[in-house]
């Protein structure tokens, strides 16, 4: 009888353990490597005096993190951020093509505040980095910017499994830009303040995939 008592207590120390193992969530020492993706694509046809103007644009947003839980709840880390960007644009006399590309590097921290359930769990995250963005038309560069941005979020991660979870990032609360043209030497700053972020949360949405090391 001993022997089965010791048996039962042993399987259900372990099955405690493997539950507390397989948690949902972060924990103190964790690793957080993360990649954002963002696809647009629109098309508009207008027509005047007889003429069809068509427009086309696509972009492309690609961000991948990696951070390191210094408690529970609040992670330190770096970010990469790379966009394309093509538009369009055919007229009766021809078609002109713009080409945008940027880069960006950064730094950020994020804060885990409320738990929706066991899987949902939701940050807010605040970035700073520096970023280049290039322009050119028919060929030509006509744009060439350098500067630094940081912007406050808002994200969802969704758990899969206790190693995975899907990642909604959501519409940037405030952000501020600043750059300047190396072709023209303008200088141009940038201030958001998205207070209706609430009302249209996947607006500006970015989804990927989140994973726990």
């Amino acid at each position: 009888m001993k022997k089965i008592v010791l048996t039962l207590a042993v399987l259900a120390t372990g099955v405690v353990a493997q539950a507390q193992e397989g948690g949902f969530g972060f924990n103190q020492g964790d690793i957080l490597l993360e990649g954002n993706i963002q696809v647009n694509s629109t098309k508009e046809s207008v027509e005047a005096n007889g003429f069809t103007a068509t427009q086309k644009q696509n972009n492309t947003n690609f961000s991948p993190k990696a951070g390191y839980f210094i408690n529970d709840k609040f992670a330190l880390g770096v970010q990469l951020g790379v966009f394309s960007g093509k538009e369009t644009t055919t007229l009766p006399t021809g078609t002109d093509e713009v080409k945008q590309n940027g880069f960006y590097a950064g730094v950020f921290g994020r804060y885990y505040f409320l738990d929706l359930g066991q899987r949902f769990k939701t940050y807010t995250e605040l970035g700073l980095g520096m970023n280049n963005y290039k322009e050119e038309t028919n060929g030509t560069e006509t744009q060439k910017n350098s500067g630094f941005s940081t912007g406050l979020g808002l994200g969802i991660n969704y758990f899969v499994t206790p190693k995975i979870a899907i990642n909604f990032g959501l519409s940037d609360i405030l952000s501020f830009s600043t750059s300047k043209d190396k072709n023209t030497d303008v200088k141009s700053d940038e201030f958001n303040a998205n207070i209706n972020v609430f009302n249209n949360f996947f607006s500006t949405a970015t989804f990927g995939l989140t994973f726990k090391l």
